[in-house]
């Protein structure tokens, strides 16, 4: 599969390895062909030390997983009868589809600011200010100045989709220490069925529209891709992989 990289991240994903993952990144179809970088993924990877290195080697490989599989359904070009499969097909946009909606129109009031669009960019797809704002100062760029920084510049797009991964937003856990084993559910976390696993990173970033509804086909893709990337890396899935029973997060 390639040399592999020294240390961090890259001791567990090649860039062969990679490029197997996200197969069709790079689809002269995709919008974003030729954006995602091994490299820009990599360098950012390592700017945020605990990202991939926490835990055994298993934990490792299943957050590396849960990180693609994620970013993968928040851009995914995939479809049922796609070559390859439809989980081949993430990394394929780099901001929201089609035309971005305007959030900011003559409004300085929250979350908009005059004369910016904060609409989804990056892996992750972050939006409005409350998320570029705070994201930008952690990885020092003005991206409240400059939010197509996120679409312009691949490994300020990765540090983007790092700093949602990594950051605990209150009441939720980051997505981290949710899939590294780092988090402890509350006695309200359980009442509300919120175990950790896989299921409970879908929660925090989108359990408001996809958990406690029951099987969807939002959740079901986000599975798909987190399946194959952990087949890919040759580690067992983990334990509650949907968030179907989940209530959101308060």
């Amino acid at each position: 599969m390639g040399a592999l990289a020294q240390g961090g991240v890259g001791s567990i994903i090649s860039k062969s390895l990679f490029d197997q993952m996200l197969k069709h990144r790079n689809d002269g179809n995709c919008p974003a062909n030729g954006f995602y970088t091994y490299e820009a993924f990599i360098a950012a990877a390592n700017s945020f030390g605990a990202f991939g290195t926490t835990g055994d080697t298993d934990t490792r490989k299943r957050e590396i997983a849960a990180f693609l599989a994620q970013t993968s359904h928040e851009t995914t070009g995939g479809w049922a009868s796609a070559p390859d499969g439809p989980y081949s097909w993430g990394y394929c946009f780099k901001q929201e589809q089609g035309n971005p909606p305007d959030y900011c129109v003559a409004s300085q009031q929250w979350p908009c600011a005059p004369g910016k669009k904060y609409f989804g960019r990056g892996p992750i797809q972050i939006s409005y200010n409350y998320n570029y704002g705070p994201a930008g100062k952690a990885i020092g760029v003005d991206l409240l100045g400059n939010p197509d920084a996120v679409a312009n510049d691949p490994t300020i797009s990765f540090k983007t989709a790092f700093w949602f991964w990594m950051t605990p937003q209150t009441p939720k856990p980051s997505c981290h220490d949710a899939i590294s084993g780092r988090w402890t559910p509350s006695a309200a976390d359980t009442a509300a069925g919120r175990v950790p696993g896989y299921g409970v990173v879908t929660n925090i970033i989108n359990g408001g529209v996809e958990c406690g509804k029951g099987s969807n086909p939002q959740v079901e893709d986000r599975i798909g891709f987190y399946k194959r990337y952990c087949d890919l890396l040759g580690v067992g899935y983990g334990p509650n992989l949907d968030c179907y029973n989940q209530r959101p997060f308060g």
